[in-house]
C-alpha cells in the first residue's frame, strides 16, 4: 500500500475524470460566478476596494482549480462575514453560495484543475536495469 501524507489526503480527495470531473469543474465555475455576482457594488465605476479585488482573485483561483479546498473555505468565511456585517437582504442567495462553497471544499477540485496537476497521483516508471535479476 502506498504511503501518502495525511495532510495531503485531508486537503484533497480523489481527482475524478469524466462526468464527475466535469461536474466539479462546473461547480467551481458556478461558485466563482456567484461570488462575483454577489458583489454588485464592486462593478460600480469607482476604484475597486480590497474586498472586490480579493473576490475577483478568489474567483480566478476557483476557475483554475488552484488550492480549491482552501479557497472554497475562504469564500465561505467571506460570505458569512459579509452576510452578518452588511446584513445581506437576499438570504437565499447567501445560503446557496455558502452550501456550494462547503460542498466544493469537501469534494475537491476534480481532474480538470491545476490542483490535479500539482497534487494528483502520479505513475512512477523506473528505467530498465542493466543488472541481471537477483534470485
Amino acid at each position: 500500500m502506498a504511503h501518502y501524507s495525511w495532510g495531503v489526503l485531508r486537503l484533497f480527495s480523489i481527482f475524478p475524470m469524466g462526468p464527475p470531473g466535469i461536474a466539479l469543474l462546473l461547480l467551481r465555475i458556478s461558485l466563482a460566478a456567484a461570488v462575483l455576482d454577489g458583489g454588485p457594488s464592486c462593478i460600480e465605476p469607482r476604484p475597486p476596494n480590497l474586498v472586490c479585488i480579493a473576490l475577483a482573485g478568489l474567483s480566478v483561483l476557483l476557475c483554475l482549480g488552484l488550492l480549491t479546498p482552501i479557497v472554497s473555505a475562504i469564500v465561505f468565511a467571506i460570505e458569512l462575514l459579509v452576510f452578518f456585517l452588511a446584513g445581506a437582504g437576499e438570504w437565499r442567495f447567501f445560503v446557496l453560495v455558502c452550501l456550494t462553497a462547503v460542498a466544493l471544499a469537501m469534494l475537491g477540485p476534480g481532474a480538470y484543475s491545476v490542483d490535479a496537476k500539482l497534487f494528483g497521483r502520479r505513475e512512477v516508471v523506473f528505467p530498465p536495469s542493466d543488472r541481471p535479476p537477483r534470485n
